[in-house]
């Protein structure tokens, strides 16, 4: 009796292993796919990611620049709050001068020997 009990657990016992190895393949092939896909995945991420990061200092220095040119305006609007500011200007760029004033004219190309 005990004989055909190891014949019998012979014959199932490659029934079994091989079904292991079937599910172990299975699991191995599902891995292999996961991974390359998770690959696949990382790489295309990281291109983009290098993408973003060079735009993003594109406009962080677009930022900065327009950051400082508001400064510049800012200062000229504070400058144009200033009456003797915009006397100067009016002189300089319209030829307008004070009441009683004796505008100097200076010829630009002979230096002044007229």
């Amino acid at each position: 009796m005990r004989e055909n009990t190891t014949v019998n657990s012979k014959k199932h016992a490659p029934v079994k292993s091989a079904g292991a190895r079937r599910r172990i393949r299975l699991w191995m092939t599902f891995m292999a796919l996961f991974i390359g896909w998770a690959g696949y995945t990382y790489m295309d991420q990281s291109g983009e990611i290098g993408v973003k990061a060079s735009q993003l200092a594109e406009r962080m220095t677009v930022k900065s620049e327009n950051e400082q040119v508001l400064v510049q305006l800012k200062y000229e609007l504070n400058r144009l709050k200033d009456p003797e500011y915009i006397g100067q200007i009016a002189m300089k760029k319209y030829g307008l001068y004070k009441p009683g004033e004796i505008p100097v004219r200076i010829s630009g190309q002979n230096g002044g020997n007229d």
